[in-house]
């Protein structure tokens, strides 16, 4: 069933139309995952929020990004979930949430530790099948701005974006502050982790619970490729989010109570 949420008024409605209960009668673990081009700071309005409802949160800051000064050659797919992992630790009934690259990550993590996982939450994230880069799925995006504004460096291992459709590719909505900071902290994204595929079996990634969050006006991820991987996945479960790849800096307050409420 859908949801389409254009005010944070509406998601005080559940799926099924029940209240949503700022209670921490039932608190959760939730798992947070960053993107690409992005840092766990950039959910720290969303953590405030889940953290007042009484839940645990963990935002994980992936090995490259942010103030993090890993080598770039020394990046993997495997090393970002093996950090997600060391977060996790022996936790159960986890919610582990995605956004944009995050979702490959997540997938990878779920799939070596399912006993632990309550729920998968794509957050406007990519949603592989078994064998799937993000790269491999996004070439068949036709609605994606990336192709105006990025900036591939082979040799240095990373890949960036145009400092004049940074906004435009990712926060069209954010407000000012938000944005200026994104502009003047951009950091290029490592080449490798994007072009590795997962590995994913119906026994273990196939088995767990997924939800998407569609973001409608998303100009690196189109709408379109969005609603596709969620079909294959077989996903019934979805919210529709009237903004742009950033939600976490236009609605923060929405994001967290979807957050919230699926964790329960």
């Amino acid at each position: 069933m859908r949801k389409s949420i254009t005010t944070a008024a509406v998601i005080l409605m559940t799926v099924l139309g029940t209240p949503i209960q700022a209670s921490t009668a039932g608190t959760s673990t939730i798992v947070i995952v960053h993107g690409a081009w992005s840092s766990a700071k950039d959910f720290k309005d969303v953590e405030t929020a889940l953290k007042k409802d009484g839940n645990e949160v963990i935002s994980v800051n992936l090995p490259g990004h942010g103030a993090d000064q890993t080598p770039v050659s020394s990046l993997t797919l495997q090393g970002y979930v093996d950090v997600v992992k060391k977060a996790i630790g022996t936790r159960k009934n986890i919610t582990l949430v995605g956004h944009s690259f995050g979702g490959m990550v997540i997938s990878a993590t779920a799939e070596q530790i399912p006993g632990q996982i309550k729920k998968l939450i794509y957050l406007c994230a990519f949603l592989p099948a078994n064998g799937e880069s993000l790269f491999s799925i996004s070439a068949a995006d036709k609605e994606t701005h990336i192709g105006q504004y990025i900036q591939p460096d082979e040799k240095a291992g990373v890949v960036g974006i145009a400092k004049n459709g940074i906004l435009d590719f990712f926060a069209a909505d954010a407000p000012k502050k938000i944005a200026d900071g994104l502009v003047a902290n951009f950091k290029p994204e490592p080449l490798g982790p994007l072009a590795t595929p997962v590995t994913l079996t119906d026994a273990n990634f196939g088995k767990l619970d997924k939800v998407y969050i569609f973001t409608e006006f998303d100009h690196a991820i189109g709408l379109t490729l969005q609603k596709s991987m969620a079909k294959n996945a077989n996903i019934t479960r979805t919210y529709s989010l009237p903004t742009s790849h950033t939600p976490f800096f236009s609605e923060p307050t929405v994001v967290a109570s979807i957050l919230g409420q699926e964790a329960k």
